[in-house]
């Protein structure tokens, strides 16, 4: 059906189309960042934000402002228009944008039991969860004591219940457990939202499985670098079950796009330093053509980077995942531009919450270091 999508999108996408491309109208631009970045105080960010579509949500705030008020209040906007899409949509977009929110889910179940684990306040674990991951149960989460119980007790009624089959065991939840199954449920749902995105066909197969593709790949190297960073401090056998994660959670939706998975990611499981995952994720992209010819931009990304040097990688992923969703609005009749509007709005409240909380810390001279511009 690729090609012929202008027939019958409009039927029932046409409208929530026209409002997505409207929000994205409505993101911060290059200039506006250059505003924020020059503000002495958080009142001075809020009157700046009064003239952007976050003024409604932030003019009833008193002085003194903090920075959690301002990304709660910017995040309260996002799921506001979230809601309205939902609420707008029909099959199969509905269930599309459903599944934009699991990985939130996941981030939740790990921030609650991590918290419950060392015994911090659920209620204030609550507050902390992200709108967009919120179900009914998720306060109980906290009386589960191992990942069986988890799952019989909680998630079984949840979106989540799939995803759990690879990891139910009746081992007691621990950091290390907690991690493995953060990282399992990741892979679950990349791969599940991957194959109901190629049912859908077209523009939004296409586009879809070059986005989860890359955050895949993103999440393989990012627990590669983790590793690397704990390998000092981890006892062999810990050492054992996380190259084992490493192997275990390198997204298989490579291997849908028909790259030569497994081999580049086994070979990042087995690094021992930084270094190392910079070297494979440069030269064996040239070496191996399949690689090279689906994920050129790897090897500018680590280009940026001296050896050793890893604290700007976030950034530089980021920087080429909003290439990537900003390129997705260039087409038109596809469900791509609904998860890229949600991703850049996600990306621009880090940002605001990077340059609050510099200004806050009278830390002017580091605001830029961490800001992904947008348009």
């Amino acid at each position: 059906m690729y090609g012929f999508e202008a027939m019958t999108f409009n039927i029932h996408g046409g409208y929530l189309e026209a409002i997505v491309r409207g929000h994205r109208s409505g993101l911060l631009t290059v200039a506006d960042y250059n505003n924020l970045c020059q503000c002495e105080t958080l009142d001075d960010i809020k009157m700046h934000l009064s003239a952007t579509e976050y003024g409604p949500y932030l003019q009833n705030e008193p002085s003194p402002l903090h920075t959690t008020t301002i990304v709660e209040k910017c995040t309260v906007k996002l799921v506001d228009e979230y809601k309205h899409m939902l609420s707008q949509a029909t099959e199969p977009l509905s269930t599309f944008l459903e599944y934009i929110t699991y990985g939130h889910m996941i981030d939740n179940v790990v921030l609650i039991v991590t918290g419950t684990l060392h015994e911090r306040d659920v209620q204030e674990l609550l507050e902390k969860c992200h709108p967009l991951g919120m179900f009914d149960s998720i306060a109980t989460l906290a009386v589960a004591q191992n990942m069986r119980e988890l799952y019989r007790l909680v998630l079984v009624d949840t979106p989540l219940a799939p995803y759990f089959s690879e990891c139910i065991t009746s081992e007691d939840l621990d950091d290390m457990n907690i991690e493995i199954m953060r990282n399992t449920l990741y892979k679950a749902y990349l791969e599940d939202f991957y194959q109901f995105c190629q049912k859908l066909g077209g523009a939004t197969a296409e586009i879809m499985s070059d986005l989860l593709a890359f955050e895949a790949d993103r999440r393989a190297v990012n627990i590669t670098i983790n590793r690397c960073c704990h390998d000092s401090i981890l006892c062999s056998s810990l050492e054992q079950s996380l190259h084992e994660m490493i192997v275990e959670s390198c997204i298989l939706v490579s291997a849908y796009c028909k790259t030569n998975y497994p081999y580049g990611h086994e070979e990042l499981a087995v690094c021992e330093d930084i270094d190392q995952v910079h070297v494979l994720a440069c030269v064996y992209i040239i070496d191996v053509r399949g690689v090279m010819e689906k994920y050129p931009p790897y090897q500018a990304i680590f280009g940026k980077l001296s050896y050793g040097e890893s604290q700007m990688l976030d950034k530089a992923f980021y920087e080429e995942e909003v290439k990537r969703l900003c390129l997705s609005f260039e087409q038109q009749f596809h469900y791509g531009v609904f998860f890229a509007y949600m991703r850049l709005r996600e990306q621009e409240i880090r940002n605001l919450m990077w340059i609050s909380e510099c200004v806050a810390q009278n830390q002017k001279s580091r605001v830029h270091d961490s800001v992904v511009s947008i348009f």
